[in-house]
């Protein structure tokens, strides 16, 4: 009797038919915090992904904490960049999975992140994007309501750890637009529900896929800039002037004191 072990047929469909998933995560000078971010990657439970690290050539112990790791990340570089968002185009185009996740290096990917996406995938295979709810220091950011896309950035959970996207429709929404020193993931937002009309789901609220760390990119811009550029985000486009008005008055107004002084 032959030794041969038997071709498990079950096991083959399955990874054949299961999707790869790309997980980027972009970092510059943050070894206090990148380590966590790789594992909580790695001991993902769904396990078919790629990982990939793009280093913005740190000076500080990133790329050993990246090389320590290295058997395990799929594909890494090191080398200067002009900020966040271009480190998110390069990113971009190393990605070969049917869905892409950015995670940013100070931020947490919880174990069943992937699992709980790839039931969203499974029952709703035709949607473009999804929405993962996210742990923050406050609370739970979740759900998706794609009409407040018109007067509120407010509209989902978040862009890292909590957006998954086909990599099919990225492509047809092209690169970050680097223009924007602050807010190129509200552009590249608005371009995918209004311009391209793509069509998410998110999870819900207990099914949470990632946590926040206090601190990070988003707490360190200027309030006053901020401002200005969300509204040139709107209108480059082509967003109603009036509209756009509206909501620079009622913002202006609220936040008078954070944004004059």
């Amino acid at each position: 009797m032959s030794s041969k072990p038997m071709f498990n047929k079950k096991k083959y469909k399955k990874k054949i038919t299961d999707p790869m998933f790309s997980i980027i995560t972009v970092v510059k000078n943050n070894e206090l915090y990148l380590e966590k971010t790789i594992l909580s990657v790695l001991n993902q439970t769904y396990k078919n992904f790629e990982y990939i690290i793009v280093d913005g050539k740190s000076k500080d112990n990133t790329l050993n904490i990246i090389k320590k790791y290295k058997n395990r990340i799929t594909k890494w570089k090191s080398e200067k960049d002009n900020g966040i968002y271009y480190a998110f185009n390069k990113g971009l185009k190393m990605c070969s999975g049917k869905y892409i996740c950015i995670v940013n290096s100070d931020d947490i990917l919880k174990k069943n992140a992937l699992k709980i996406i790839f039931k969203y995938i499974k029952k709703f295979p035709q949607a473009d994007f999804f929405f993962g709810s996210v742990k923050k220091h406050w609370g739970i950011l979740h759900g998706y309501n794609p009409k407040k896309i018109k007067y509120s950035w407010g509209f989902y959970s978040s862009h890292s750890t909590g957006f998954y996207l086909k990599r099919l429709s990225a492509k047809k929404i092209g690169p970050y637009n680097t223009k924007y020193k602050y807010h190129a993931d509200y552009d590249y937002f608005y371009r995918m529900i209004v311009g391209y009309k793509m069509k998410g789901i998110s999870t819900k609220k207990n099914e949470i896929v990632g946590i926040f760390r206090r601190g990070g990119f988003s707490s360190k811009i200027n309030l006053r800039k901020s401002f200005f550029e969300e509204l040139r985000i709107r209108y480059d486009n082509n967003q109603n002037i009036i509209l756009i008005c509206i909501i620079a008055f009622y913002k202006f107004f609220k936040h008078f004191r954070k944004i004059v002084l």
